[in-house]
């Protein structure tokens, strides 16, 4: 899977790691497009993501948060272990203050959601390769404020339950047998968590909890 380009005098050279080809191509033209970068590989897993850092020496690694085979953030405390002057650009569907925090906290250079535009991860490379130990991410004032001083929808320990079983994907009756109460009660429950939420429907309440950091990014999100 591997993609290598003889590197260039003087330009920043990128690693790019993500499962999804279009995203890898998205990205590969966003970088070719700006004189200052050369993609000298791409990986589709953690494991060929730590395979070709060691064999590249890329100056910036475009680290995608889910992986086939594992963790982005594993992998990225993997490279940062092994150098210190590499620059990190977690990338991520999940952009929650629980996947910040822990981009920060693996030693990655800077956070950057997939909704961002192209030109957004590409400044973000800039950051990495002159400061990667500089953490930096759009909302990390914002999401500070909100570790610091919580300000959030305060949910009850029930609608905290509650959260985590749509998270899983549960049904109103199957989340009715888990709690030990009537499939009316789970609705009323819901209609509270949704409220609260300012939600209309499980998918909302999700993205919503995700981005709040009331529930951590499930590995495979049921958001119907």
């Amino acid at each position: 899977m591997s993609t290598n380009a003889v590197p260039t005098g003087g330009r920043t050279r990128v690693l790019l790691v993500d499962d999804h080809d279009l995203i890898r191509k998205g990205l590969r033209h966003a970088f070719e497009r700006d004189r200052q970068f050369e993609v000298v590989g791409e990986a589709g897993t953690a494991a060929e993501a730590v395979r070709q850092a060691g064999a590249l020496h890329p100056d910036v690694v475009i680290m995608d948060l889910r992986l086939p085979d594992g963790s982005g953030l594993e992998a990225t405390r993997t490279l940062r272990k092994s150098s210190a002057n590499m620059g990190i650009v977690v990338l991520t569907m999940y952009a929650g203050d629980d996947q910040l925090f822990g981009a920060l906290e693996a030693g990655a250079s800077a956070f950057v959601p997939k909704t961002a535009p192209a030109d957004e991860v590409v400044a973000a490379a800039r950051h990495a390769a002159s400061a990667p130990s500089a953490f930096t991410a759009a909302d990390l004032a914002e999401a500070m404020k909100r570790r610091l001083t919580p300000s959030g929808p305060q949910l009850s320990p029930r609608e905290s339950q509650v959260l985590k079983l749509l998270a899983e994907g549960m049904s109103v009756s199957g989340i009715a047998k888990q709690l030990f109460v009537s499939e009316s009660t789970a609705k009323t429950h819901i209609s509270k968590l949704y409220e609260k939420l300012g939600a209309a429907n499980r998918a909302q309440a999700l993205m919503t909890a995700l981005r709040l950091g009331l529930l951590q990014a499930p590995d495979a999100p049921n958001l119907s």
